[in-house]
C-alpha cells in the first residue's frame, strides 16, 4: 500500500475501542522483549535472587521460591507498560488523537502528541502505533510525517523560536528506531531503571 492511499484526520469516538485494541497490541509486540533485557541485567538479576532465597525461608517448594519473583516482577512491567502506552491520553494542544485511514475506510495506524514539559522542548510523540496488518506499507513513516506538521503549525502559532520532534522508542523496538534514524532523528536520551535504558528519546529539529 503506497502512503499516498493514506490520509490522517482526528479520530472519531466510535473509532475509539479500535484504537484503543492497536495500542494494547502494539505493546504487547514489545514488552515481552522489554522484560527480558531488564531483568537479564546483574542488578536486577542480584535482586531476584536475593528475593528468591528469602522465599525458600517461607515457602516448601524450591521451584516456587525461584519462580514466584520472576514471575511477579514480569507482571508488573508488563502492566506497566499497558498503563503507560496501551491507553490514550486526552486530547491536548496539538489536537487528536489522530488516525491513519486508508482509502477503503480502514484505521490502520494511531497518533498523540502533547506539548513538551517547559517552553523550547516542543512537542512529543506520545503514542505512536501500526495495525500489525499494515506494518511495513508506509503508515509509519506517514504519521511520522504527519506529527511533523503539527509540530511545525503549533510552534509557529505559540511563537517559539523552533519546531522540534521528541519520539520515545522502547529499548526492544528495533524497527522504530531506525525508521526514526532513517527520517533524521537522533537518539538524544533515555530513561530506565537501576542504571539501564528501557526507552530511548529520538528528536529533530523541525
Amino acid at each position: 500500500m503506497a502512503p499516498g492511499h493514506l490520509s490522517v484526520r482526528e479520530m472519531r469516538e466510535d473509532e475509539k475501542p479500535l484504537v484503543l485494541e492497536m495500542l494494547k497490541a502494539g505493546v504487547k509486540d514489545t514488552e515481552n522483549r522489554v522484560a527480558l533485557h531488564a531483568l537479564t541485567r546483574p542488578p536486577a538479576l542480584l535482586l531476584l535472587a536475593a528475593a528468591s532465597s528469602g522465599l525458600r525461608f517461607v515457602l516448601a517448594s524450591f521451584a516456587l521460591a525461584l519462580l514466584l519473583p520472576v514471575f511477579l516482577a514480569v507482571a508488573a512491567m508488563k502492566l506497566g507498560l499497558r498503563a503507560r502506552w496501551g491507553s490514550l491520553p486526552p486530547p491536548g494542544g496539538l489536537g487528536g488523537p489522530w488516525v491513519a485511514v486508508r482509502s477503503s475506510g480502514d484505521v490502520c495506524g494511531v497518533l498523540a502528541l502533547a506539548p513538551g514539559s517547559s517552553a523550547g522542548d516542543g512537542a512529543r510523540v506520545t503514542r505512536l502505533s501500526v495495525s500489525r496488518w499494515h506494518r511495513h506499507r508506509g503508515v509509519g513513516r506517514r504519521l511520522l510525517a504527519f506529527a511533523e506538521s503539527r509540530a511545525r503549525a503549533w510552534a509557529g502559532g505559540m511563537g517559539e523560536p523552533r519546531a522540534r520532534l521528541v519520539v520515545p522508542v522502547a529499548v526492544a523496538a528495533w524497527g522504530v528506531a531506525g525508521m526514526l534514524e532513517g527520517c533524521g532523528y537522533q537518539a538524544e536520551g533515555s530513561w530506565g531503571c537501576m542504571g539501564y535504558t528501557l526507552v530511548r528519546e529520538f528528536s529533530k529539529d523541525l
